[in-house]
């Protein structure tokens, strides 16, 4: 047995080895060799007590600055409490019970020692309760002294159950095994870079004897990792381009061109570029694996006030959030998937034939058609800026129309105590409610909005020309009267005839009559079709605003906007499997649920038309069938469909994960398309690979995988170069409108003072603001949860007695900061002469409309809330966000609630207080969020908190990570050029027989588990 594979049970002892397999997942004496110093301890340099991060295991090496022996319990028990001091803070710890006895006697003033234990806070104040400690004066025997005495002394990741300096005697028995470490870089390799040999590595990353030393270590280990992984990917991708795969050529006059021909608009640049990469990876004779990521018609934004229909009715772009359930233009509902701020952009105005506006920056797409004698109406899908470039025929006449909307039920849980159709009627008598139709009647059933309209029409309105006109109509209720009509698939002109009043001419489709008796009974109500479509009149400069862009959940990946109007994004894997099935293959889709594989299948054949029924009667000649195969299909479909499949009839087939069942077998499949790639297990997506293998002999289809947000590992497997990736138009960072600032509140008290001047300035300049606490703070609350991290302090030390029961032995971390104790604070303090009001999700429901409506309406200054703020809430004059504890929040998260401010002309101001320590990880996240609005981005960051899951295994956290030194977005460029270094030597000798200590690192690297995984890929 090598002596790097010695289990740690025969050099340290049973009881050592339980601790560190059990709690730190080391069991070879390899293992705590590669287990590496977390930092250092500086001798003449205390570490800094004031960044101790709180509910961590920590170890200090400090001094003691007083102790004293302190009666409780009306004197039956006692406490010992010491503090230390490093000239940055103070941290004081305590004792109870017999524990005290022997600190007491040791820690001294004056007296230096390490303390190991978890940090927590009592009275405010920085505590370890019962840490073990280590003297380190002269006159104390110890090995952690003459560890000490070395200058640098080094500081492991440890346990509750076993203290840093423990650990470093463990490293001390198993050191002089590091000579007999294999080193796994080639010698040519290590001079090249100026890499020290592995053996070096391992002795100065453990006993370091300076600065230097350290750096040469950290260079080296972090080589290892990337250049022995590196290796093992380029094998891989070097096995995959041995692997045989059908070349995958598109035929000129086939189906891909038969299919571009009548598609609707021209591919935008972004996606060319895309189609051309996939097309060349397919042209192989070897199988493509590659990345689509953000599919997902980026880019393409709409100020954050411009409106998306949902089931409840319409709601502001900035309200969007991923999970959202939008309305499509088929009426079908869908997800949206991905929310994109762009920061500030021009933006443009819209102005279509019956007066209504949308606005859009200029990459927005537009579904639009044009009339000519000899085709008729011709769809297209055209940007604003396309628009704004041909936007008159040469006789003056508008040249694009936008077809309306499919009409839905829409339902926002209001009350409807009226009929609708009195409603109208009285409304259009001027008896009614005032002068505007309630939300609760717009938002509502298709039914009860033709009622109200019929009501209003009834009774002021006339037959006019074969349409319909309500004469005179006040200004506000003829807007909502536009409204409805345009909700109900119609078009409704509104024409001033002054005052501020409106003539409101409205024609709808059939089965909507306009009138229910009365003169106007009988009016042409229209038929649907074309008559309804809108023309686009001008595109208009409106100026630079925040937007954003959202990504939705479904085949069409298009969402109705403002008044009813149909919008759009696109997708390019279509055109991948169509150039498949020209070359003789067929194509498989995955999808992760159901409704989705029905959406893709019936959005591919609508798109294909008669080219997806090749075969079939009316079928065009060069097409081909599209089937559909899920788990609830009936018997004689499911029978037709493998059928289909089997007998190549079907080029293209669209799932779920009944795709991967043995009874599925494929006459020639050559492309698998992952949708959501994250959603899909390696071994589901493996098995349908497999299927490519049955008709032919290890024919392995081309794989490719979509994603709008790629997971950590995704993000990681980009970085080492392991998917080729196609970015289908990469969002812009953009201009931010809003100003993100982190606030110090424990190191510079002043800071917070600061922030909350701003908020009074703020509102002194007319605006109003949000404070967001992690908690609410109620009794029910309280009585029924303990705040994360109440955990009863404990200790390690010898003689701890587990019965104390002072209040510091049950001491809790600080418990989140709450709503209403912070709202009280600030009434009675900073803002104390503001409108001050709390929102919570506690609240009842009419009390939480009641204050929202308050808030919306300019009735309160300040509101301080929980994260129900998140979403569904849109204040334009809302200008500025205090986030208390922002430190508890995700990135996700802080970056929703940043959103829920400059969302109005006047800019934005975030800011993020945290009584964490400038160096804290936490604090670190936290002004990286301040830093960037880009989503992309913020997923970078969320990679480097969560880390990258094991990266050549299946963990999807850093738990069982294979990466100890590496940092997958901080060392991008060594992961780089080991790539570049690993592909020369895998190309040079595939085998590695030259090298056979890299073979060896290898075999250690890739156990069967991790090898059968990478093989998957």
């Amino acid at each position: 047995m090598a002596a790097l594979d010695e289990p740690l049970k025969k050099i340290l002892g049973g009881t050592t080895a339980k601790v560190l397999a059990e709690h730190l997942d080391l069991h070879t004496v390899g293992d705590l060799l590669h287990h590496y110093p977390r930092r250092y301890a500086e001798r003449g340099e205390l570490t800094r007590l004031a960044d101790l991060p709180l509910d961590e295991h920590v170890t200090v090496v400090a001094q003691v600055a007083d102790a004293r022996v302190l009666k409780f319990n009306a004197g039956r028990g006692q406490r010992l409490e010491v503090t230390l001091t490093d000239g940055s803070g103070r941290l004081q710890l305590v004792f109870f019970g017999k524990g005290i006895h022997k600190p007491h006697k040791e820690l001294l003033p004056g007296r230096r020692a390490m303390f190991a234990g978890k940090v927590s806070v009592f009275n405010r104040k920085l505590q370890l309760a019962h840490p073990e400690y280590e003297l380190l004066d002269r006159d104390a025997d110890s090995g952690a002294v003459d560890a000490f005495a070395q200058q640098l002394m080094p500081i492991y990741p440890a346990c509750q159950q076993m203290a840093s300096w423990k650990i470093a005697k463990a490293v001390d028995a198993v050191l002089p095994s590091a000579q007999d470490a294999v080193d796994p870089l080639p010698q040519a390799l290590r001079e090249g870079r100026s890499l020290v040999p592995l053996t070096e590595a391992l002795l100065k990353i453990h006993r370091p004897g300076s600065k230097a030393d350290i750096a040469d270590a950290r260079a080296r280990l972090k080589w290892d990792e990337a250049f022995v992984m590196q290796v093992a990917l380029a094998r891989r991708r070097l096995a995959e381009t041995q692997l045989p795969a059908v070349a995958r050529r598109p035929v000129d006059d086939g189906i891909l061109d038969a299919f571009d021909a009548k598609l609707p608009f021209t591919l935008t640049e972004g996606q060319q570029k895309v189609s051309r990469e996939i097309f060349d990876d397919l042209a192989t004779e070897h199988p493509m694996h590659r990345l689509l990521q953000g599919e997902v018609g980026s880019g393409k934004a709409q100020p954050l006030d411009a409106l998306v229909l949902t089931p409840r009715g319409f709601r502001p772009m900035g309200e969007m959030t991923v999970g959202t359930e939008v309305v499509v233009p088929s009426g079908e509902l869908a997800l949206v998937d991905g929310v994109f701020p762009q920061g500030e952009r021009d933006v443009w105005r819209l102005v279509l034939s019956d007066g209504s506006t949308v606005e859009c920056d200029d990459e927005h797409l537009w579904i639009v058609g044009t009339h000519d004698t000899a085709n008729g109406l011709t769809e297209r899908v055209l940007t604003t800026r396309a628009l704004r470039a041909d936007l008159v025929r040469p006789d003056g006449r508008p040249k694009w129309s936008i077809a309306p909307a499919t009409p839905v039920d829409l339902e926002d849980g209001g009350e409807r105590p009226r009929d609708p159709y009195e409603l109208g009627k009285a409304l259009g008598g001027g008896s009614g409610p005032g002068d505007r139709v309630p939300d609760a009647y717009r938002n509502a059933p298709l039914k009860d909005r033709l009622a109200v309209v019929q009501g209003l029409m009834d009774t002021g309105g006339a037959a006019a020309g074969g349409r319909a006109v309500f004469r005179a109509a006040a200004g506000p209720l003829a807007a909502d009267l536009g409204w409805l009509v345009r909700s109900l698939g119609g078009r409704a002109q509104l024409s001033a005839v002054g005052e501020g009043a409106c003539d409101v001419y409205v024609a709808l489709p059939g089965g909507y009559p306009p009138f229910r008796a009365g003169s106007g009974a009988d009016a042409a109500p229209g038929d649907g079709g074309e008559d309804f479509r809108r023309a686009v009149r001008a595109v208009e400069h409106v100026g630079r605003k925040p937007v954003q862009c959202i990504s939705v959940a479904h085949p069409d990946h298009a969402y109705v906007t403002d008044h009813f109007t149909v919008t759009h994004n696109t997708m390019v894997a279509l055109r991948a499997m169509l150039g498949v099935v020209d070359s003789g293959g067929q194509a498989a889709m995955l999808a992760p649920t159901e409704v989705l594989a029905q959406q893709h299948h019936r959005s591919i054949t609508e798109m294909m038309g008669e080219l997806a029924e090749g075969g079939m009667l009316g079928g065009a000649e060069k097409g081909t069938k599209v089937v559909l195969l899920t788990g609830s299909m009936g018997a004689a479909a499911r029978r037709q469909a493998l059928l289909d499949l089997v007998t190549g009839e079907s080029g293209i087939v669209v799932g779920t994960h009944a795709l991967i069942e043995d009874k599925v077998q494929f006459h020639d499949l050559g492309l698998v398309v992952v949708d959501e790639q994250h959603r899909f297990g390696v071994e589901q997506r493996d098995a349908l690979r497999g299927k490519g293998h049955s008709q032919r002999e290890k024919q392995t289809p081309h794989l490719l995988v979509m994603t709008a947000t790629p997971i950590p590992r995704t993000v990681a497997m980009t970085v080492f170069g392991d998917l080729e990736t196609s970015v289908l138009d990469q969002l812009p960072a953009g201009r931010s409108p809003i100003a993100t600032h982190v606030v110090p509140a424990k190191d510079k008290p002043h800071f917070l003072s600061r922030a909350w001047e701003r908020v009074r300035e703020e509102v002194s300049a007319g605006h109003q603001a949000y404070v967001v606490c992690p908690r609410i703070g109620d009794d029910e609350e309280a009585a029924g949860e303990a705040p994360k991290g109440a955990k009863k302090a404990s200790g390690g030390s010898k003689g701890a007695t587990a019965k104390a029961s002072s209040p510091e032995d049950e001491a809790e971390k600080r418990p989140p900061l709450a709503v209403l104790d912070i709202a009280e604070q600030l009434s009675k303090g900073p803002l104390a002469d503001l409108r001050v009001a709390v929102l919570h999700g506690r609240m009842a429901p009419d009390d939480k409309d009641d204050v929202m409506r308050a808030f919306a309406a300019g009735e309160l200054d300040v509101l301080v809330a929980t994260t129900v703020i998140e979403v569904g809430v849109n204040v334009p004059n809302a200008t500025a966000m205090v986030i208390m504890d922002a430190d508890r929040f995700g990135v996700s998260q802080l970056h929703q609630l940043r959103g829920r401010v400059g969302r109005g002309s006047a800019p934005g101001l975030c800011l993020l207080v945290s009584e964490m320590p400038e160096a804290s990880p936490a604090r670190a996240r936290l002004a990286a969020v301040a830093n960037t609005l880009d989503g992309f981005e913020l997923s970078r960051i969320d990679l480097e908190q969560r880390r990258e899951g094991d990266v050549l295994g299946q963990a999807q956290s850093g738990v069982r990570s294979s990466l100890r030194m590496l940092a997958v977005i901080d060392d991008e460029e060594v992961i780089e050029a080991a790539r570049e270094e690993a592909t020369a030597l895998v190309t040079a000798d595939p085998e590695l027989t030259g090298y056979p200590e890299l073979r060896t690192a290898l075999s250690a690297l890739l156990d069967e588990e991790r090898e059968q995984y990478l093989d998957k890929g």
